[in-house]
């Protein structure tokens, strides 16, 4: 499967600060990559050289095989690009803004309001179609801006944090959204702080910190980087706790953690099943009570947090200082 972005050495300085370190990137035809970071990471600032609007200080990149600043112009024609703040104009109505986005890409005026109506259906804006922008609310305007990347139908969609700002069913729907367009053979790149969105949706997850990637693979193998499996279990009470922490201690192939207040205990393991099984076993020989126990994978936010030193959901991702 040939690539339809890739990536070679980008690096971008802004004056002393240096945004983009050596990005390197590859994301196969019809498939998504999610790209995640810490605020200023450079996770904006490559979305921004993909696109066009950014030339990089070194390095090179192709979209859809045009090289981002040889062939920028050629290249704006087969991309769609939805950033981090909705781009639409306060004084016409939905479906004029996306008429008019139809006849940016030359598509002609009946096939530019047809995309419009289709989109203002799939996009759940079908009432507000005929109403003035500056009526809508932060999450009606945030799904006018997706359509509006989607106008085009372009084969390669650049997603800066699309979903920030909608309810959950909002999201829910631009998730089946983005995957009816991958199925149909649209690749994206996804910056998200929403790492279940990541989970969901990436077919591969790089991690850019200080402008460098630090991690790139399926959710999965970036999973299996900090550790496997881990069992959870909850205990009756705060001797329990104790007693448990050091029978279980030579099992861990981690920091274990304990919460007093709610006597659970979480433990990485490296054997899954036969830890469990193993742990259960030596709870008991212990007459440690416990209330519940199971088994699950690390979550991509602690993957996250392995990697960069911060949760995500202590991020606010947007970058305004350029980067």
């Amino acid at each position: 499967m040939s690539p339809a972005i890739t990536a070679e050495g980008l690096v971008k300085k802004y004056g002393d600060v240096v945004a983009l370190d050596g990005v390197d990137l590859s994301v196969p035809e019809g498939t998504v990559l999610g790209l995640l970071g810490p605020n200023g990471a450079g996770k904006t600032t490559t979305v921004r050289i993909l696109t066009t609007l950014l030339k990089p200080d070194a390095g090179r990149a192709t979209v859809a095989g045009f090289d981002v600043v040889a062939d920028a112009p050629r290249l704006r024609a087969r991309i769609g690009a939805s950033g981090q703040y909705a781009a639409v104009d306060d004084h016409l109505t939905g479906a004029e803004n996306l008429e008019m986005v139809g006849r940016l890409y030359h598509l002609g005026t009946g096939r530019s309001r047809q995309r419009a109506r289709e989109l203002l259906e799939r996009f759940d804006l079908t009432e507000a179609a005929d109403r003035p922008v500056r009526g809508y609310s932060g999450g009606m305007r945030r799904r006018l801006d997706l359509a509006g990347a989607l106008v085009a139908e372009p084969p390669v969609l650049f997603l800066d944090e699309p979903t920030t700002g909608l309810d959950p069913r909002a999201r829910a729907g631009m998730w089946e959204v983005v995957s009816e367009l991958v199925a149909g053979g649209t690749t994206v790149l996804l910056t998200t702080q929403y790492l279940e969105e990541a989970d969901r949706l990436a077919d591969a997850v790089a991690v850019i910190d200080h402008g460098r990637v630090i991690a790139l693979g399926t959710a999965d193998e970036l999973k299996d980087r900090i550790g496997g499996d881990c069992i959870e279990l909850a205990v009756n009470g705060a001797a329990d706790l104790d007693a448990a922490r050091r029978a279980l201690a030579p099992l861990a192939t981690g920091e274990m953690k304990a919460d007093g207040a709610a006597l659970r205990l979480t433990i990485p393991v490296g054997d899954g099943t036969a830890a469990l099984v193993t742990a259960l076993g030596r709870l008991a020989a212990e007459r440690v009570a416990v209330r519940d126990a199971g088994l699950r994978r690390p979550t991509l936010d602690e993957v996250f947090l392995t990697l960069t030193g911060h949760r995500a959901d202590e991020l606010v991702t947007t970058e305004e200082d350029g980067r």
